[in-house]
């Protein structure tokens, strides 16, 4: 990923040009009212994708300088803490990470501002940078106004003291509400809504969106006795099948599968399944959180993400927000599939796999026990992570 996002912007330096979702900046701001200003208008931006501010080269001769030597440079987190300073409406704030890399032996920072589709940010109460005052004590920078809505056409921002052109107001608002959107583009951003969500599964076998009615997840058949692995981590270790259709009107626009663990007491949308390459077929099942049954996942787990029902989180599926996320523990699993023994993981999950064996009889292409194995090292690459995070 690192390689993909260097090729970018090696790839826009050399274009000599700034546009609608890329900016360079020979530094980071000194001014944070400025970096509050810039970040807001890439995320209203018009382009429709992630937005970058590439910090480190210059704006003009799209000559590398680097940030390595840079007294105003700041990581992530302080970039966050700034944001989180900040009164935006609703407390809705843009969404950022910043990614370094190198080039010609410099040191870029790519602040990459997420595309979403809560548009338009824009502030209650005005932002200036306490830090910069005046010999007498009066503060000197610059002042981000409140409901002034801020984007970013070709390569000009919003001037800090104007607002958007209407034009552009408009089309952020059309964003926000899917007006402009597909029946299945819409239903994405529904399925976010979880509280709007008339939900009740297991005494009813339909939901509905309590704005937009005409959007409905309907059990089309009665559930049906199956098996998979990740059944045998349950209380009850038994699950059900049945048919779910996502319907927009009278039409099926998605077509999936409801599964149901432990004696009809955890309803969840089906998981994909991954195998990982050159690890004697080893198996996982796993939810991406973009996808429409990752997005389900959180609606039928009221937002909590849990796949449990009487017993503890074993994690035998996994949770990833994105293809990028899971594509990172699929090279942790294999840089540490030794980690663990084949008795370390028996011993352990005896039960389970025993289970497994009983219900299953070996065949199918994976197991409890790749289930499990899959699992403890999600379990440590997660922990991993939030250290890398923390640390």
């Amino acid at each position: 990923m690192e390689e993909n996002l260097s090729s970018i912007v090696e790839n826009l330096i050399h274009s000599h040009r700034e546009d609608s979702w890329w900016d360079f900046k020979r530094e980071h701001c000194h001014d944070k009212a400025d970096l509050v200003h810039d970040i807001t208008c890439m995320a209203n931006s018009r382009a429709n994708r992630d937005a970058y501010i590439i910090f480190g080269v210059e704006n003009q001769t799209f000559k590398i300088l680097g940030v390595e030597n840079d007294k105003n440079r700041r990581n992530q987190q302080g970039i966050v803490d700034i944001l989180r300073s900040v009164s935006y409406a609703g407390s809705v704030r843009p969404r950022i990470e910043l990614r370094t890399i190198t080039l010609e032996q410099h040191e870029i920072d790519v602040l990459i501002v997420k595309n979403t589709y809560e548009v338009p940010y824009y502030l209650e109460k005005q932002y200036q940078d306490n830090n910069l005052k005046s010999p007498e004590g009066k503060k000197t920078g610059k002042i981000v106004r409140p409901y002034h809505i801020y984007t970013r056409v070709v390569d000009n921002n919003t001037a800090i003291d104007k607002n958007a052109d209407i034009n552009d107001v408009e089309y952020l608002w059309r964003k926000r509400f899917g007006i402009d959107l597909s029946p299945k583009e819409r239903l994405m951003l529904l399925l976010d809504d979880i509280d709007k969500w008339v939900f009740d599964w297991g005494n009813k076998k339909y939901a509905y969106h309590i704005d937009y009615p005409e959007y409905q997840i309907v059990q089309s058949e009665d559930m049906q006795h199956g098996w998979v692995p990740s059944a045998a981590f349950y209380t009850h270790p038994i699950v059900h099948f049945a048919p779910l259709n996502i319907m927009y009107h009278n039409t099926i626009i998605y077509e999936t599968e409801l599964w149901s663990y432990d004696e009809f007491r955890k309803y969840l949308p089906k998981a994909e399944n991954s195998s990982i390459s050159g690890k004697g077929g080893f198996w996982y099942s796993y939810y991406l959180l973009d996808s429409i049954e990752g997005k389900m996942l959180r609606l039928f787990t009221h937002g909590s993400l849990d796949i449990s029902s009487r017993e503890p989180n074993y994690h035998q599926l996994l949770v990833f927000q994105n293809a990028q996320e899971k594509e990172a523990f699929d090279n942790y699993l294999i840089d540490h599939f030794d980690d663990y023994t084949d008795d370390d993981i028996s011993i352990q999950y005896q039960y389970q796999i025993q289970e497994d064996n009983e219900q299953n009889g070996g065949r199918g292409i994976y197991s409890a026990f790749q289930v499990a194995k899959c699992a403890k090292l999600y379990e440590d690459w997660l922990k991993a992570k939030q250290q890398k995070q923390t640390g």
